[in-house]
């Protein structure tokens, strides 16, 4: 299972994995994504994982913080953890790519917590990831990661699913950095399962589309309020509101995301 990030440095990408904000630090404004050449599609997945994970439009590769959310350090635009393994593989793809870098070092430290909570050997991690982060070998291994892990998997299950509205492929992608695509209850794969036993199917068989995405959304905000992992339950019973915020966008008919995007969340409102 993945992680909760709504992250704690907001001042500082369009991405985060799993944090706590402070509500009343977030201002009621509004922010424009920057021009980027990618599909409208990837733009608003992106964006929409951005806002919820880090609370801006800029993809944050420099995030990092440690969350005490049982899975170690959270980082990057994807909020890879070392407690999950993604971070890890950040690292290991960064030294590929650049095997005189400052995060190699780290690699024996990232193997052994891999799988915990632990920190243990990590000392002046954080700032060496920070300072690597405008480094376009690093930017390059975390966007590669987070194609493999997040990307290709969220479009392989939504074509699985028969799954062909833009919204309903945005909100796969984005339910999974959070959810992850394991097999445990909490992952994004068990939730479709659920919606679908709920809705009579999956849209590959029949079912309405529209129908089978608000139970989705429907499904997966009950499973923020009530993981069954139970080590996420403080942390993902905070991060509720993007459930909130997807099924507003749902309820807007912009399906096709064809229409200019407000999301409001945790406080501040963003506009793309």
């Amino acid at each position: 299972m993945k992680k909760l990030t709504i992250s704690c440095l907001m001042a500082a990408a369009l991405f985060g994995g799993y944090a706590s904000v402070g509500l009343a630090q977030a201002a009621n404004a509004a922010e424009s994504i920057p021009a980027v050449a990618v599909d409208r599609q990837t733009q608003v997945e992106d964006a929409l994982v951005s806002i919820f994970e880090n609370l801006t439009l800029r993809i944050r590769y420099d995030y990092i913080e440690n969350l005490n959310d049982s899975r170690g350090f959270t980082a990057g635009r994807a909020g890879f953890t070392s407690g999950t393994d993604d971070l890890l593989q950040v690292v290991q793809e960064y030294t590929v790519r650049k095997p005189d870098n400052a995060l190699a070092p780290y690699l024996p430290a990232l193997r052994a917590v891999n799988g915990s909570d632990s920190t243990a050997g990590l000392g002046g991690f954080p700032e060496a990831w920070r300072a690597s982060a405008t480094d376009p070998q690093m930017i390059a291994a975390q966007d590669a990661v987070n194609d493999q892990l997040y990307r290709a998997p969220a479009h392989k299950l939504a074509n699985k699913l028969g799954l062909v509205l833009p919204l309903s492929r945005a909100a796969l992608y984005e339910a999974g950095i959070q959810h992850g695509y394991g097999n445990d209850p909490d992952s994004v794969k068990k939730i479709a399962e659920r919606a679908s036993a709920q809705a009579g199917g999956a849209p590959a068989a029949g079912v309405d589309e529209r129908t089978w995405l608000l139970t989705f959304l429907q499904m997966r905000r009950a499973d923020l309020l009530n993981p069954a992992n139970t080590a996420s339950a403080a942390e993902w019973q905070k991060s509720v509101g993007r459930a909130d915020a997807m099924i507003t966008l749902y309820h807007s008919g912009n399906v096709d995301l064809t229409q200019p995007i407000t999301i409001s969340v945790f406080g501040k409102t963003f506009q793309f």
